[in-house]
């Protein structure tokens, strides 16, 4: 399990820090109410390292986040065998899910918040952002949050394991089938889930700026993106998620295994 937690962590690290660019845009369109979240804006006034502002936070949340959620995938079918393999794994899933992201959700609210400032108009930074926010804020968008991760969790390995399986029977190079498993699988798992994402990343942000709308939880929030927007509304940013989320988790599962392939051997041959 040790092995698990340490892979893990290490691939959310290089995953989310292989895309920081194009996670940032994502989180700009689903905010993008707020004036200057653009990646143009950013170039501008704050410089291309900037591409990477919220980057630290995100690792230092995605790698316990990550850490778990593996661990706890692989740990749970160890122990939960059911007849059908797929199923197995979306259990299995949902639970790696459910715990890795209610036990490092503070963290999510506050790198959404560094990632959409401009010149530290709000935070320092991440100590001073959970100095500074009210501990209800912290935990905004939680339920939603379960709702939307813990299902999204559950399809995205299942739908890797059958895609590796598949691409497998076809004798796809190793690396190529984990690449590819891996951003497809991410692909067809937030085609589902989508709007749960994007009305967490707008409960997370009340109280951040005035554009800001006020929502009287999940039902609400729902409710109110319909009536200003239309179903529509509920996918803002979907695009860019595509972008984004192929090329972060065909990298998190490869460099997962690779990872853990290569702890393994290091134990052994100690």
């Amino acid at each position: 399990m040790l092995i698990d937690l340490l892979s893990g962590g290490l691939a959310g690290i290089v995953s989310r820090t292989g895309v920081a660019p194009l996670e940032l845009y994502k989180i700009q369109r689903q905010a993008a109410y707020i004036e200057h979240a653009t990646l143009r804006s950013v170039l501008k006034k704050e410089g291309i390292r900037y591409l990477w502002k919220g980057n630290m936070t995100n690792c230092t949340r995605i790698a316990p986040q990550m850490a778990i959620n593996y661990s706890v995938f692989e740990y749970s079918k160890k122990h939960i065998k059911m007849e059908n393999k797929d199923i197995n794994n979306l259990v299995c899933g949902a639970l790696a899910g459910s715990v890795s992201m209610a036990c490092i959700y503070p963290l999510e609210t506050v790198r959404s918040r560094l990632s959409l400032q401009m010149n530290s108009s709000h935070y320092s930074g991440i100590l001073n952002c959970l100095k500074t926010m009210p501990f209800n804020q912290m935990f905004g968008g939680l339920g939603m949050s379960l709702l939307g991760f813990t299902p999204y969790c559950a399809l995205n390995f299942a739908f890797y394991n059958k895609l590796k399986d598949n691409f497998k029977e076809m004798e796809m190079n190793k690396n190529a089938n984990k690449l590819l498993s891996g951003g497809l699988s991410a692909i067809m798992a937030v085609s589902i889930t989508y709007p749960t994402d994007l009305m967490r990343r707008q409960l997370q942000l009340q109280g951040f700026d005035k554009s800001v709308p006020k929502y009287d939880g999940i039902i609400d929030c729902g409710k109110k993106i319909i009536k200003t927007q239309g179903i529509r509304g509920l996918y803002k940013g979907l695009f860019a998620a595509y972008i984004s989320i192929f090329p972060k988790f065909a990298l998190q599962f490869w460099s997962f295994e690779l990872f853990q392939e290569n702890i393994k051997k290091c134990v052994v041959n100690i």
